[in-house]
């Protein structure tokens, strides 16, 4: 298998939550160190804080912990079940303690002055947690996701739903994780055997899936759903956000997050600004890399 620790070379950091699960997190830029006579306080320096989706992890946003020079701080987190965090077997993988996880890293590590950077669930993660330390947020870039209850739910997705077999073929053959390998890109042929090896390096067997599968089912198919009236308690809070600078960067290509909800996001958002890549699917930070760090450089000067 092609070595993909040369594309992540970042140590691993860790905070502990309830019942002692790890949930790790990658860190670049100024740390959080006191401030000295020659060393500003870590509050002087812009953070952008990563969240990731389903299946992906912290080594989506590689290119971002590299990519922003020293005086940016960049937090790349994995939620718990994914990435290097702890993946407890019998755990509460809810959108709300996801939530409740990522506020309590940002209120840990004391991030100030944040640019959410987001995508697919991280979108629902990442705004849901930003919405509840709104004081600590400076600006958002949001990639192809979603942060309101579904308009649809793609055939491709609603098949892994399938009781007994879906969770089947997601947790022992892995076919969420591989399928997404070459689903979501549209401007490359496909990726590099070393990205597409660290893209699911984590999710190497039935165990370490379990949060795969559980994303797929938290999704929520009607009102009385816990997860719908959150997602619509976030979509509510989301004008909040409209004397923030917000940036939607979106892959036209996409099958999952269709141009619809863009478009959701920018009737929430009126004040955003919108780029549109004509030739991208849903890996965005696989095909259009450079496009976002130089969205995000705008964010953090």
């Amino acid at each position: 298998m092609a070595n993909w620790r040369e594309l992540y070379p970042f140590p691993s950091q860790y905070i502990e939550l309830a019942g002692g699960v790890k949930m790790h997190y990658a860190q670049t830029g100024p740390s959080a160190l006191p401030a000295t006579d020659n060393r500003p306080a870590n509050g002087d320096h812009p953070t952008v804080l990563c969240i990731h989706g389903n299946p992906t992890w912290s080594f989506y946003y590689r290119r971002v912990l590299s990519g922003l020079g020293p005086d940016v701080r960049v937090v790349a987190v994995d939620n718990v079940g994914c990435g290097l965090s702890d993946k407890p077997q019998h755990y509460n993988y809810s959108l709300h303690q996801h939530i409740e996880n990522l506020v309590q890293l940002i209120v840990q590590l004391d991030l100030q002055r944040v640019t959410l950077l987001v995508h697919d669930w991280g979108g629902a993660i990442g705004l849901g947690a930003g919405l509840r330390e709104l004081d600590r947020i400076h600006s958002a870039v949001i990639l192809n996701t979603a942060a309101f209850p579904p308009p649809y739910i793609p055939l491709r997705i609603a098949a892994c739903r399938i009781p007994l077999i879906g969770n089947w073929g997601m947790r022992q053959l892995n076919l969420f994780a591989r399928a997404a390998l070459t689903m979501t890109l549209h401007r490359l042929p496909k990726l590099d055997p070393q990205v597409a090896a660290g893209l699911i390096a984590p999710y190497s067997n039935w165990n370490n899936r379990v949060a795969i599968a559980r994303f797929v089912q938290d999704i929520p198919r009607r009102p009385s759903d816990p997860t719908w009236q959150l997602l619509q308690w976030i979509e509510q809070q989301l004008p909040r956000l409209n004397d923030r600078q917000i940036s939607l960067l979106w892959g036209m290509h996409d099958w999952c997050f269709r141009p619809e909800c863009l478009h959701r996001f920018q009737t929430l958002l009126p004040n955003a600004k919108t780029q549109e890549l004509a030739d991208v699917g849903h890996y965005v930070m696989e095909e259009a890399a450079d496009e976002v760090l130089a969205v995000l450089r705008q964010h953090v000067r």
